[in-house]
Order: C-alpha cells, then structure tokens, then sequence
C-alpha cells in the first residue's frame, strides 16, 4: 500500500502520467457524460478559446451564477499567476472535464482533491465563464495604484454616476474581478465559481455572489423571448449574436481605448428589486401601459406581433399614442438615445423572503456594450428620471467591468495583454 501511495505520489509531483490522462482527455477521449458519442444540444460545451469571450453572444443559458471579488494580495506575479491557473481550469471545465489536472478523485488521500466534484458525471451543459476586470483594480478606493495598471485604464471604465432612485448597497455592489458563469444546469455553474474562488485562496476572496435563473433576455434569433417576474417577454428587441452592427455597438474598436481591451466588451451589472406584491394588484391594462407591449403576445401596443416595428407615433382612436409618454418601451427605445442599443443577459432571481412576509425577487440585469457613457449612462438616466416602472423597482446593486477580448490559446490567459 505504502508503496503504491510513493510511486503515486511521485507520478503527480513529477507531472508524469497526469499531463497523458489530460492530454488524451483534450484529444477527444471518452467522458463518463458521453458515452455513446452523442450529445444534446442542451448539455454540450462551448469553445473556450476564441476571439471574444464566450457568455457574451453565446446563446443565453438557463442558469447564472455571477460573482464579484476583491483581490487581497499586492503581489503582482501572484494575481498574474492566479489569473493563469483560472485560464487553464476554465478551460478544462467549459471542456466537461475536472477543474484540476488531476481531479475529484485520482489524487492521494493525503491531499485534498483539485476538485470539488459535485459536477462529477454531468456533462458541461454550455458552461461559459467570462471574465470582468473592475475600475477598483487599477486605482483602489485610497487611490492606490497596487498593481502597476492605472495608466492602463480604459476611459470607458469611468465610475457610473448615481442615478436617481438608487438604493444601492456597497456590500454587494462593484469589486476588482468579476467572473460570469452560465450554463444550463444551476450545479455546473455553481461548480465553476466554486473551484474558482478555491484555486483564488489567498489571492482573491468572494465581495459577493448572485444566483440566477429563467434567462430574460435572447442573445440568438433561435430562442424564444422570455418572460421576466413582472410576467412580460422580456428582450425582445435585444441585440442578438445574428445582427450586423456588433462592432459598432458591442465590441471595442481599435482606438476606443487601451490595445488590451479592443475586441472586448464593457459589463454593466444591476440588481433591481422588484416590488411583486404591488405589481400583483396592478390591473391588466395598466401594467400593458407601463411597459408599452400586450402580456400575452409581447407585440408592442397597437400592433399585432411580437415583433412588429415599434411605432411611437401611432395614434389611438382618441388621438392619444398608443405607446405613452412615459412607456418603458419609448424611453429605452434607440431612436431616443442616438440609436445605442445593448446586448442583454439579465436573470430572475428569488432570494427568499425579506422578513416582512415579501418576495426578495427582480431581475439581476447584465448588459454588455462597446461603450457605457453612450449607451448604458444616457439611457439608466432618461429610465431613473421617468419610467413610471420605477414604482415597481428598486436598484439595490451595481457593477461596472471591462471584459478582455478572448483568450486565443492554450499559450494565452485571462489578463495577459493587461498586464504585459
């Protein structure tokens, strides 16, 4: 027994045997979710390396599980390294493999396993993990450079202002990393951010975490538009993966801003409240009003598809626009913000109850756009100063990221155009 433990141990501090088992692995061998060679649509994975990152334009998945983090080390190498080894171990996981090279359960007993294992056996049910980095990480709140990145910044990375209305908590809101996972199973995502933040120890340590699930928003013309808890298809005229003005409107250009960041995109996160027991009580023809769209169809009002053409004009029989004033629909709609648009990936949640016998439930919104202060700022101002939703919701979160374009290869990471 003895003996066996020695050699064992041996083979996985030498590398020996390990790097053949991950290498045929990557080479197509056979995995405990893929027996007979064929696999749903559903459960498959997605390309980890690429030129954008995946969770972006990846169809949207039905599970989120999102997490920010403050990095809790000043040693550059070793959020340099860290950044590496999350690289590799989301690579191997968006695979439907282990988070670590030598699993759940093929280690020493003596030594904890490089993975957790709750996902052992399920497939990678289109996991994605796309990563954030926040304004916190170049210039911390004390106007500490601590990694050598403030010249670095993006100006498109400046500070949200505040809007009117928001009721933001710092505890949950911002932070200096950011990581997205969506896949179609919840356990899948929760594993990725698991072994994440475990492989994090030391470097990193969760500010906060959010559960997601019934996507409320399309990414791809193929899925069909959503509803979030207010009961409405939401998302019905987001920007989809299929559309031809992603790089004016999602991806940062050459000359946007920093070299590091052209290809990728900018996240904004917020977590809205929404107020169930009052909107419950609202009638039918008032709630189809405040949006500006029917329920049941989701065609905006006065015409009679989901996807007809938004009409702002159009008049009713007493001369009154179908769609008002003060219509969700009219004041996101492009034409008010000089044709800006965002590519959506928002969430339900449901965190129990408040104590006082309410729903804590809304919507966990995630946008993505090649610039916030056109796109995102202008138009959370015309929707904080007079959206009559807003007595229906209440912003208590908000994060702000830049999202590196993709990483190319097995030689590339997360991070290493910034910090070169």
């Amino acid at each position: 027994m003895g003996g066996r433990l020695t050699r064992r141990r041996a083979m996985i501090l030498g590398g020996t045997g390990v790097a053949g088992l991950a290498g045929a692995a990557a080479l197509g061998g056979s995995r405990p979710w893929d027996r007979t060679g064929t696999q749903d649509h559903a459960a498959a994975a997605v390309p980890f390396h690429g030129e954008h990152q995946a969770g972006i334009i990846t169809p949207t998945q039905d599970r989120l599980h999102f997490v920010a983090f403050d990095v809790i080390t000043r040693d550059r190498a070793r959020l340099i390294a860290l950044l590496r080894d999350w690289s590799g171990a989301a690579a191997r996981m968006t695979a439907g493999h282990d988070a670590g090279q030598i699993g759940a359960v093929s280690g020493i007993p003596q030594a904890p396993p490089d993975d957790t294992g709750e996902a052992l056996g399920l497939p990678p049910s289109q996991l994605t993990l796309t990563i954030g980095f926040g304004p916190s990480l170049f210039r911390d709140a004390d106007g500490r450079d601590r990694f050598g990145l403030a010249d670095r910044r993006p100006a498109a990375l400046a500070a949200l202002p505040r809007f009117s209305g928001d009721a933001l908590r710092p505890e949950i809101s911002d932070g200096d990393l950011c990581v997205q996972a969506c896949a179609n199973d919840p356990q899948v995502a929760v594993h990725a951010i698991r072994n994440l933040a475990r492989i994090g120890m030391g470097v990193v340590s969760v500010r906060w975490s959010q559960l997601g699930f019934g996507r409320t928003s399309s990414t791809s013309r193929d899925q069909a538009t959503p509803r979030n808890l207010f009961g409405f298809k939401d998302g019905t005229a987001n920007i989809k993966a299929e559309d031809t003005d992603l790089a004016e409107q999602l991806w940062a250009q050459p000359g946007d801003g920093p070299d590091w960041m052209t290809g990728g995109s900018y996240l904004v996160t917020r977590k809205i409240r929404m107020i169930i027991e009052t909107w419950d009580r609202t009638p039918l023809g008032e709630q189809e009003l405040l949006i500006g769209r029917t329920k049941g169809s989701g065609a905006p009002l006065g015409r009679d598809d989901e996807f007809d053409e938004i009409d702002l004009d159009l008049r009713g029989p007493d001369g009154e626009t179908m769609i008002a004033e003060q219509a969700h629909v009219r004041l996101a709609h492009p034409s008010q913000h000089n044709g800006a648009r965002l590519l959506r990936r928002g969430y339900n949640y449901v965190d129990g109850s408040d104590g006082l016998g309410r729903l804590d439930a809304g919507l966990f919104f995630i946008a993505y756009q090649r610039d916030p202060r056109r796109q995102f700022v202008p138009l959370q101002t015309q929707l904080a100063r007079h959206d009559q939703l807003n007595e229906y919701l209440r912003h208590i979160s908000s994060g702000l990221f830049a999202c590196p374009p993709g990483v190319r290869d097995g030689d590339d990471h997360w991070g290493r155009a910034l910090f070169e």
